[in-house]
């Protein structure tokens, strides 16, 4: 009885608090949800036109075009852009219309990339 109980323990413990993984704590690049939506429009624009930042995948058809909202094409576009160039002194900003967040933001088949510290 004491076994299946402690067994019980463990596994309610495992699934209340999960492993946590390298990537679970980034840092992603997301739109700040309190900017106006053509301030992001524009920040959106500049970044699709930088060399490295892949904005196919918020195209229709492709994994990240839904939900079909500015700020969430915004998070995967600044987020491409970001992964892409932070080691080069690339930030996250977009003219204060992102954030970084520890928290992983993809969701469904939208993955977001995230690239380690190199060390």
């Amino acid at each position: 009885m004491l076994r299946r109980l402690t067994i019980a323990m463990l596994l309610f413990i495992s699934a209340t608090f999960p492993q946590s993984s390298e990537t679970s704590s980034g840092p992603w690049c997301v739109v700040d949800p309190q900017i106006p939506d053509q301030v992001v429009q524009a920040a959106v624009d500049w970044a699709c036109q930088q060399d490295g930042t892949n904005c196919n995948q918020i195209q229709p058809g492709q994994p990240c075009f839904v939900p079909n909202t500015i700020k969430d094409h915004a998070s995967v576009v600044f987020n491409t852009y970001f992964q892409h160039y932070k080691h080069q002194g690339g930030s996250c900003d977009f003219h204060s219309a992102a954030v970084i967040t520890h928290t992983d933001p993809s969701h469904g088949s939208c993955q977001f990339e995230y690239v380690p510290d190199s060390k």
